[in-house]
């Protein structure tokens, strides 16, 4: 693994276990994840150590192997109806670099052309809460389309995250997607959202969750055309390549969220002497994922708060 794809792994291997620390996955499950991760009871054991996770014995982890999958409860109540009579959304699908590749497309009705909105879901995969945040930005006057990065994997080519119902599953196969694949994909993702009838291709936007979050940074770095980047609580890019950035950057960050808040100044003070035109807004009182209502994270003042500041970032600099 490259530099940047260790830190990608190790950022869901930490996630994992923040929440086990923090009471919100039950230890099976999350030894059940580290073997995941691992590749295998050994593999799983290194993880763990590297983690500073002891006390745990081969015959525990070979035990969790075999339990069965713990899904994190699903709390979703959509916000924008998916049969909304207002727009045209579903599933899509288009071929790029050698395969098929899954999306999901939301566009509102009624309207010859509109902005681009680029939604990149966590590490969870393309779920249906991200389809609601597509939903939410069409519902706000945009084309918008949230590309299916489990696509990358050769496994996977076959639906996508809509493959899977371990959710955990999606994540050890995102932790090991190389990030030079991450990237393309997301390339050329964006090459079809600017391709679409009507698309404002030169008013293009993009919005990332988590690891999502550290995606919309990725990709900044790499597409000189977006005008504007929202990264939800998502690890900075690498600093050499802050520069390279064109867009407005708003970061989003959850003050209770130390893995990720923590290195939010100096990311600051490289924007700022890179002189990237950003801000960052850090909500006291939430935690990770604070946006997601789908999680037990989820806070929902915060979350309105800063959906209604992307939305005043993407009109004021798309």
């Amino acid at each position: 693994m490259s530099e940047y794809q260790q830190d990608l792994f190790r950022y869901v291997a930490e996630e994992f276990a923040e929440d086990y620390e923090q009471g919100e996955l039950p230890r099976r499950e999350f030894l059940r994840r580290s073997v995941l991760l691992g590749g295998s009871v050994p593999g799983a054991r290194l993880l763990l150590a590297t983690l500073g996770v002891t006390g745990v014995s081969a015959a525990e982890l070979a035990a969790a192997q075999t339990a069965a999958p713990q899904n994190e409860a699903a709390t979703n109540s959509y916000h924008v109806d998916p049969a909304d009579t207002a727009l045209d959304a579903g599933p899509v699908t288009y071929e790029a670099l050698g395969r098929t590749n899954y999306a999901y497309l939301a566009r509102p009705k009624g309207i010859a052309s509109a902005p681009v909105v680029m939604i990149i879901h966590e590490n969870k995969g393309l779920q249906p809460h991200i389809e609601d945040v597509a939903r939410r930005m069409a519902k706000a006057g945009y084309i918008a389309l949230a590309p299916d990065f489990v696509s990358i994997d050769p496994g996977s080519r076959d639906g996508g995250s809509r493959k899977y119902t371990d959710i955990a599953q999606i994540s050890a196969i995102i932790a090991k997607l190389a990030p030079t694949d991450s990237a393309a994909h997301g390339v050329e993702a964006a090459k079809f959202l600017k391709a679409q009838p009507g698309a404002q291709a030169e008013h293009f936007g993009m919005v990332g969750f988590c690891w999502g979050g550290g995606m919309t940074w990725t990709l900044s770095t790499l597409l000189p055309d977006l005008k504007a980047a929202v990264p939800f609580y998502g690890p900075s890019p690498s600093f050499t390549d802050i520069p390279k950035i064109r867009a407005a950057v708003l970061g989003i960050y959850g003050g209770l969220d130390a893995r990720i808040t923590g290195n939010a100044p100096a990311t600051d003070q490289a924007l700022t002497a890179a002189g990237v035109r950003h801000e960052f807004k850090v909500y006291d009182g939430a935690n990770h994922a604070f946006h997601n209502d789908t999680g037990a994270n989820y806070n929902r003042v915060a979350a309105e708060n800063a959906w209604a500041s992307t939305l005043i970032w993407l009109r004021a600099n798309l």
